[in-house]
């Protein structure tokens, strides 16, 4: 599969950078450092497009300004790729109704789209928009790219007698490499701590999804992904967590 990566700045690099690291050898991953300034019609995207750019399967935007959005139909056009992964970890870089729109332009010139919300809600099927709601997409690229690179998975193993993880192997790492910096973390934690440890090893990364909380999750993006990576631990860990219950109301004689 060709990838194209387009990025303005920080949290692109990162992505592109994991994404040249450790995808499938048989992809290739091209990128375009895209520019940060527009106006606030764009009358040509032309003016602002590359002169030369590779063709695709593709087509990854990490940009964190939103006119880049507008470039990506013609984009699509020009590369011949059959899909468009726009993430939204930050609304002030592609705002939701843009991202509708996006969808919507998309799917008009029959090129599919998925804008996961945040962008380590991906699975091979659906993504977030909001907290109580999932979009499904078709599209054999993108399904392809979330089997490596979405929403982590992990698989643990846990000595039973001493109730610690002894390694940690990821299953899908995220896109910007935050489930391998938190699996090499776990090693050697107990199950009882965890859950909070893969949250905090999350943060510690650090994670780039805004700080800004997030009207369509009542939180921010950072929190919403690092709830992710502490689900999924979570559930990995409690069949041997070890639950104390406390009955109220009881005393214990002086």
């Amino acid at each position: 599969m060709h990838l194209l990566v387009i990025y303005t700045g920080e949290y692109g690099q990162r992505h592109l950078e994991n994404l040249r690291a450790k995808a499938p050898k048989e992809w290739s991953v091209d990128s375009w450092l895209a520019p940060t300034q527009f106006p606030l019609v764009i009358d040509d995207p032309e003016d602002f497009l590359p002169s030369e750019v590779p063709p695709c399967d593709l087509i990854l935007s990490f940009a964190e300004v939103k006119g880049v959005a507008e470039l990506l139909p013609d984009l699509a056009r020009r590369t011949g790729a059959r899909a468009v992964l726009a993430p939204i970890d930050n609304e002030a870089w592609l705002p939701r109704g843009l991202a509708r729109q996006l969808r919507g332009w998309l799917e008009r010139i029959g090129v599919a789209c998925a804008t996961p919300k945040p962008l380590c809600s991906l699975t091979e099927h659906d993504y977030w928009v909001t907290r109580r709601q999932r979009l499904t997409y078709q599209s054999p690229e993108i399904a392809a790219f979330a089997r490596h690179f979405g929403r982590p998975s992990f698989t643990l193993t846990i000595d039973p007698q001493t109730r610690l993880i002894v390694a940690a192997e990821v299953q899908r790492d995220a896109v910007c490499g935050c489930a391998a910096f938190v699996a090499r973390g776990l090693v050697g934690v107990s199950v009882d701590e965890a859950q909070e440890k893969a949250g905090l090893l999350h943060h510690h990364y650090p994670c780039l999804a805004s700080m800004g909380i997030d009207s369509d999750f009542d939180d921010t993006l950072m929190h919403v992904s690092g709830n992710i990576f502490k689900d999924e631990i979570g559930e990995q860990v409690k069949p041997y967590r070890k639950i104390q219950y406390i009955t109220p109301g009881l005393r214990r004689p002086d």
